[in-house]
């Protein structure tokens, strides 16, 4: 059963929702494809967290996971899956075989390139002898000169998508001139890695325990949006192994103007 909830705009976004009102309400671009990975430690006690630089376009200053688009190249070469394949993701993110396998394939993709995590390995095994070839892999992604699917082929790996698990879905409100269609996953940290902060796009990188890190949003010393406000109470609420949860639903965030401001009206998937 859904539930209905309304979270006040963090200051940056009441900007947005400014401008959006002063130039008439404009209808929002198309949202873009994306997937993000809440890295949480084997006790469940906390989460990797990025917060992004200032000059970020969009959610600048902001408290984050990793994650960013997809790749349609990641649907053009084959690799090997271990856990669930295209045909069963796409079940449980009810979408086709090829967009899922361009979202599990994202979720990795921007574990390694945000932190230097791999969800990788073979049927038995998953990587942790990360040496500098790899190094040179992340740069490649990092500009685009490669997919994870060719990086994957390449080294005759696969992907361990039994260690990902589907988390929420959440689409950029209409007001943002950056929209994201964007699935949550959750994933344990595997033994014998350990995450950087190496990411341009950061201005911390660091693991965070949810309970302290939303009384910080709660006392206005760390911006957050919505859906990551709501995937901290999560993991507070659930600090055991993660599992699959049901997303029957898109969670698009309505904006209203309340008696103290702007609101984001948002109706949430079941828990």
């Amino acid at each position: 059963m859904t539930t209905e909830r309304s979270f006040p705009a963090p200051p940056p976004l009441a900007k947005t929702l400014e401008r959006w009102e002063a130039d008439g309400r404009p209808t929002g671009v198309e949202p873009k494809l994306a997937s993000t990975v809440l890295l949480v430690r084997p006790d469940g006690s906390e989460v990797f967290m990025i917060r992004r630089v200032p000059t970020m376009e969009f959610a600048p200053s902001m408290w984050v996971f990793p994650g960013g688009g997809v790749d349609p190249r990641d649907a053009e070469v084959s690799v090997d899956w271990v856990g669930p394949d295209a045909g069963q993701w796409a079940a449980l993110l009810g979408v086709s075989a090829d967009v899922a396998v361009t979202l599990v394939m994202a979720a990795l993709r921007e574990l390694f390139e945000e932190c230097g995590v791999l969800l990788v390995g073979t049927t038995d095994t998953v990587v942790t002898d990360i040496d500098d070839s790899w190094a040179a892999d992340r740069a490649a992604l990092i500009a685009h000169e490669k997919s994870f699917a060719e990086v994957l082929h390449e080294r005759g790996l696969a992907v361990r998508s039994d260690l990902l698990f589907v988390q929420d879905h959440w689409v950029t409100p209409g007001f943002e001139k950056r929209r994201y269609d964007t699935f949550f996953f959750t994933a344990v940290l595997p033994d014998g890695q350990e995450p950087d902060d190496a990411t341009t796009e950061s201005a911390a990188s660091q693991w965070v325990e949810p309970t302290a890190l939303l009384d910080d949003h709660r006392a206005g010393s760390a911006l957050m949006l919505p859906p990551t406000v709501l995937q901290l109470e999560l993991l507070r609420d659930e600090p055991h192994a993660p599992r699959h949860h049901q997303i029957p639903i898109a969670v698009e965030p309505s904006p209203q103007r309340g008696p103290d401001g702007w609101l984001l009206v948002t109706r949430l998937n079941p828990r």
